[in-house]
């Protein structure tokens, strides 16, 4: 019998996909983790443009386990992946990063050696005097890369804040929702004047939180930030 280690080509993508799909996502987790990162890392990178929502977010998630679970030793492998990621965010790589600063920021998430080494990059994609990035629609990604750390690592992403709230007067109601979660995350306290306007927006959004793909309102997303006091 074929082993995991043994597949190749179309059949070990085929294998990374299943997983993805899988109604057990916490075991195909388990399962990535005992597959060379070398092997599997192109095939997630591949599904950060799939077709189907889920599968792009679980890709995501399996890029934080698998890169998380890189030994010290290998600790410049982890560093050659996300600088891929931030070349697929650099205008010059003529391609579009969908899925990249949600990738490092799940990465960031999972491993505190890399975060401490590239919070304030992340950071830096939303900061007017950085590497802030023009396309609307990467913003997001953006966004939720800051939010995935925050929820992880708060210390590391303070320096985000005043870059934030401008995002809470966004027209892109994605946006809003994420910028409140980020000052929920960080100083639901210190927020609350700047999140009152938005607690009667009641635009939808769907984003990935712990797990689980989920629609919410703005307006959800304000009332969960103001309790985190």
């Amino acid at each position: 019998m074929v082993g995991r280690q043994d597949l190749k080509g179309r059949k070990l993508k085929q294998w990374a996909k299943d997983l993805l799909k899988s109604s057990d996502f916490p075991s195909a987790l388990r399962e990535f983790r005992k597959v060379s990162a070398r092997k599997i890392i192109n095939p997630l990178f591949s599904f950060l443009y799939d077709g189907d929502e889920q599968v792009r977010w679980r890709a995501v998630a399996a890029m934080g386990v698998v890169v998380a679970g890189l030994p010290e030793e290998e600790r410049e492998s982890a560093r050659v992946i996300l600088r891929r990621l931030m070349w697929n965010l650099n205008d010059e790589s003529g391609g579009i990063g969908w899925g990249s600063a949600e990738a490092m920021g799940e990465i960031l998430a999972s491993h505190k050696g890399l975060a401490t080494e590239y919070a304030n990059i992340l950071i830096s994609y939303i900061r007017e005097d950085g590497n802030f990035q023009e396309h609307e629609l990467l913003q997001r990604g953006v966004l939720w890369g800051i939010a995935r750390l925050a929820q992880a690592r708060p210390e590391l992403v303070l320096d985000a804040l005043p870059h934030v709230t401008p995002f809470l007067s966004s027209p892109d109601p994605t946006k809003r929702g994420l910028a409140a979660r980020i000052m929920g995350l960080l100083c639901p306290g210190e927020a609350r004047e700047v999140l009152l306007p938005l607690s009667n927006d009641e635009s939808k959004f769907t984003t990935y939180l712990d797990g689980k793909l989920l629609q919410c309102s703005v307006r959800q997303m304000v009332e969960w930030a103001l309790e985190k006091r």
